[in-house]
């Protein structure tokens, strides 16, 4: 036997002994459950020489397992703590969704108030201005109220002076007048007394008012006596005296003259 010979005898036997081997864990594994857990074989290698005769080693049947207890139901624990996660799981989402709604509120909130706050102010800086708006209209008013007092107290003296002026004006033209117009009527009354002619029947004391109309330049157009203490003679004299006293004297001042020339005769006794 050659040397290659003797070789060969024993690779077959040790191939032999791994398909043996292979054999039965795979024996084993079908044979028992998945959860059995697979024990290892014990085995006994015999070292072989060239010369030696190859002896399959025995291969040890493993010692029978128990069979493993069921594993319990947990499936209601599961689904107990499933929707206990869920629970918890949907309240962390309900407290996020309060917590965004309550912090979204306390925003609006927070701007509902900046808002009023800021209405206030603008409220308040537009009473202010109205307030120094009326104040300065009032002060304004009082202003042109105090002129126009002190304008009605100018416009009063002025109105007083001038008046005091008119007034005093015309006391020195009435008075120039009356003057003007005593000393016409006196003319007259002169020129008419240097016409009449005493009659028989006059008395001493003689007063009668005489109503003379006349016309510009002073020509008699009408007497008529009045009252008199005098007899109808009398009367008649007079009469003959103013229109043989006809025209009348002209009036110093033509502003005096007058066509009803009234006048007290008086002859002198």
């Amino acid at each position: 036997m050659t040397h290659n010979e003797r070789n060969v005898i024993p690779v077959t036997m040790a191939l032999l002994l791994h398909v043996i081997v292979f054999g039965s864990l795979v024996f084993a594994f079908d044979f028992r459950s998945r959860a059995t857990p697979a024990v290892p074989l014990a085995l006994t290698a015999t070292l072989v020489t060239d010369n030696a005769v190859v002896i399959p080693p025995r291969v040890e049947e493993p010692p029978p397992q128990p069979d493993p207890e069921p594993e319990p139901d947990t499936s209601e624990q599961d689904r107990i703590r499933a929707e206990e996660q869920k629970r918890l799981e949907d309240a962390r989402v309900e407290q996020e969704r309060l917590d965004r709604i309550r912090k979204a509120e306390e925003e609006a909130e927070a701007e509902r108030q900046r808002q009023a706050l800021a209405e206030k102010r603008r409220q308040e800086e537009e009473a202010r201005k109205e307030r120094e708006r009326l104040a300065a209209e009032r002060q304004r008013q009082e202003e042109i109220e105090r002129q126009r007092r002190e304008n009605e107290r100018l416009r009063a003296e002025a109105e007083a002076a001038r008046q005091a002026e008119l007034t005093a004006e015309s006391n020195r033209l009435e008075a120039m007048q009356a003057n003007a117009k005593a000393a016409y009527v006196y003319a007259i009354q002169q020129r008419i007394q240097s016409r009449w002619v005493k009659p028989p029947t006059a008395i001493a004391g003689i007063e009668c008012i005489v109503n003379i109309r006349q016309l510009p330049g002073g020509e008699v157009v009408d007497v008529s006596i009045g009252r008199c203490n005098g007899d109808a003679t009398v009367r008649r004299s007079i009469e003959t005296a103013v229109y043989q006293a006809s025209p009348l004297p002209n009036p110093p001042d033509p502003s005096v003259f007058d066509r009803n020339i009234v006048l007290e005769f008086r002859p002198r006794d």
